[in-house]
This record gives C-alpha cells, sequence and structure tokens, in this order.
C-alpha cells in the first residue's frame, strides 16, 4: 500500500551504505523498507538530486581497477599475497564474469549461482581453492527480498577464510585514507561480509569462515601505484546489522502511520506522475524525519526535509554539532528565548543556557562596536 502498484527498488551496497548514515530517520527506513524509488518522488516534487562524482572521477576510478585487477600484470594477487600473506604455491585466479555470453556480461544470475558454487565448494574443500574470485556476485535478504550484490573481489587465505577485497581510488596518503571515504567502503564492504555469511550459513556452514578484516586497494599518494590496508570491519558490520533489522519491522512502522497513507505517484500510462505534489507532501509529513546537514550527502529527500527543518525551527538543521551542544533543546525559538532571558532555564539546561546567553552578550557587544 505505502509503495503502490510500482516494483519495489532494488538495493545496492551504496544504497545499503547510505541507511546506517542517519539511523533516526524514521522516513528514510520506511521508504527504504517498502523499496520507494526516492530520486522518483523527489523529482516529482522539483527536489534538486544530491551531488555525484563526475564523469572524470568516475573514468579515473574505472581507469585504476583496471590496472589493479589486469590477470596478465598480476597486481591484485601480488597485494593480497602480501595483505594476506598469501602462500605462493596457492595463488589462483578466477574471473567469474568469463561466463559472458557474446561481448556482454554474464547475467547477474548466471554469475551468482557460479560464485555461490565456487565459494560453497572451496568450504568443502571440494574445489580448487581459487585465492581470487574477481567479478562475484551475491545475494543479501533486504527487507524480505534477494538484492544482488557486486563486490569488486572475494580472497580466499590459505587457511580456508573469505576476506572482502574493495578497490577504491581515493588516495591513501602516507599511509592514511580519508576517514569518511574509508567509513563508507567499508560499510559498503560489511554488506559483503553479511550477504557471504548468509550464503554459508543458509547451507550450514560457519559464518566465522568469513573474516570481518576487509582489504582496501587505493593509489598511494598521489600516484597510480597502487596498494593495500586492511581494516577492521566489525563496527559497520554491527552497525549495518541493526539497521537491516529495524527495515525487517516494517509492519510495526507501518502501524504508526494513518490509513490508507501512500507514496504511490499514481503514474499514467506513459511514465508520467500524476499525484499532486501537496498530497505527496502530506503522506510524507505523516513519517517522522530526522533531518542532518550530512544527508544532502546520500538522500534524495534531503532538500525537502530541510526545509521542512527550517520551518519548524529544528535545530538539527544546523548541524549535528549544534545539535549535541544544545542537547535537549530542540527548537531554535526556545534557544533564542533563553538567550533573551525571554524564559528562565530549567535545572537541566543551566549550562546550555549560561553558555547562550555569554555568546548573546558578545553578539551584542560586536554589533555595538559595528555600527
Amino acid at each position: 500500500m505505502l509503495r503502490g502498484p510500482a516494483e519495489p527498488l532494488p538495493h545496492s551496497a551504496r544504497t545499503l551504505a547510505a541507511l546506517t548514515a542517519n539511523p533516526r530517520c524514521d522516513r528514510r527506513t520506511l521508504l527504504d523498507a517498502a523499496g520507494i524509488d526516492k530520486p522518483a518522488l523527489a523529482t516529482h516534487l522539483g527536489l534538486p538530486q544530491p551531488m555525484k562524482k563526475s564523469r572524470l572521477a568516475l573514468d579515473h576510478g574505472l581507469a585504476f581497477e583496471r590496472q589493479v585487477t589486469d590477470p596478465e600484470q598480476g597486481v591484485l594477487l601480488s597485494l593480497l599475497r602480501k595483505a594476506l600473506q598469501l602462500p605462493l604455491p596457492r595463488a589462483y585466479y578466477k574471473d567469474i564474469n568469463n561466463l559472458r555470453h557474446g561481448n556482454g556480461t554474464a547475467p547477474l544470475g548466471l554469475r551468482r549461482t557460479h560464485t555461490s558454487q565456487l565459494i560453497l565448494g572451496t568450504a568443502e574443500g571440494k574445489s580448487t581453492p581459487h585465492t581470487l574470485l574477481d567479478h562475484p556476485v551475491l545475494t543479501l535478504n533486504v527487507a524480505g527480498r534477494q538484492t544482488y550484490l557486486e563486490p569488486d573481489a572475494i580472497a580466499l587465505r590459505h587457511d580456508d577464510v573469505f576476506h572482502i577485497v574493495e578497490i577504491r581510488s581515493f588516495p591513501v596518503i602516507h599511509g592514511r585514507a580519508d576517514p569518511l571515504k574509508a567509513a563508507v567502503a567499508l560499510t559498503q564492504a560489511a554488506a559483503y561480509i553479511l550477504a557471504l555469511r548468509e550464503l554459508l550459513t543458509r547451507t550450514h556452514r560457519p559464518a566465522t569462515q568469513v573474516s570481518d578484516t576487509v582489504v582496501l586497494i587505493n593509489p598511494r599518494n598521489f600516484t597510480f601505484q597502487p596498494t593495500a590496508t586492511t581494516y577492521n570491519a566489525a563496527p559497520q558490520i554491527k552497525s549495518l546489522s541493526r539497521h537491516l533489522t529495524r527495515l525487517d519491522r516494517l509492519p510495526d512502522l507501518l502501524e504508526t502511520l494513518p490509513p490508507d497513507t501512500t507514496c504511490d505517484l499514481a503514474t499514467s500510462p506513459d511514465g508520467t506522475p500524476t499525484r499532486p505534489r501537496d498530497n505527496l507532501i502530506a503522506a510524507l509529513a505523516t513519517m517522522k524525519p530526522h533531518y542532518t546537514p550530512g544527508c544532502r550527502h546520500h538522500c534524495d529527500l534531503a532538500t525537502h526535509c530541510r526545509t521542512e527543518a527550517r520551518n519548524r525551527g529544528s535545530i538539527g538543521a544546523l548541524g549535528t554539532t549544534v545539535r549535541d551542544d544544545l542537547a535537549g533543546i530542540d527548537t531554535l525559538h526556545t534557544a533564542l528565548d533563553l538567550a533573551d532571558n525571554h524564559v528562565r532555564a530549567i535545572s537541566d539546561h543551566e549550562d546550555t543556557t549560561h553558555a547562550l546567553r555569554h555568546a548573546q552578550r558578545i553578539h551584542d557587544e560586536l554589533t555595538r562596536d559595528s555600527t
């Protein structure tokens, strides 16, 4: 009912990683659990889209990935030997994409089947222990639906423990990667780890055969020379697992909405939405949002939620730092009244009120000096 007759929008590792960016947002949870096309909603509402990578950046990333995964160069195997202590005699390579028909890429379903056969055969010790599976395809249960995921690679150590390998074009400078970019990459890798564990446990094999350790391959400093770094993705795995469990609670979340609430765009036969915008805005208003400025980087509805937050005078519209500093004060109106001595501070807000009034005095003095 919430989605209408439209087909659910499939998830990817990127969209799953975005789920964890704002776990307190009920609106996002409802829309994602129902598989609603948020970009389509945003387009119908006339909202600007989140910033996306430029064509130049995409081409740069693809060129780096091709260089790293070229089997004739052996770069990736060499990096994994060092990062995971792979012994030379067990360095094998298998490109799942070699199942292609004609000049195109093999279908996802076929690649997923072949990936599963190789992984399960290796887990049982019945097949050649491929050290590296390139272009694999896994599936993960998301809100009751199977979602196809495509890791860059899966590595198998000599002790039969699987590792996810991610290739990213952001640099590692003097041994350190950008923390935010690395965290996003690890959260996406967490989705692959959960999918791989789901495959093993579905066939009664231990999930411990999949390591929490992720190998990120990045350019070193400002060159095109790749380097491998290992990370512990356990925090990201726990975070994503919690949010996926929350998506499974869609029936409970739906009970919080008025009856007949829907985000159906009522598209015409030619695909044009006919739903009145005000009607759609009213439906979205029934779902509790939790806007932060960071939403602009990963959510198509961020501009709409920002406008709502500003109209309500929400402290969160100013960012998480301000919201944390003013903990317990929910609106700008309340903060300004406290700063101007228009209301008395309750005991829990005495320190915050003192800081607000001190800032107000400084502002007043600066204003007088400038006139």
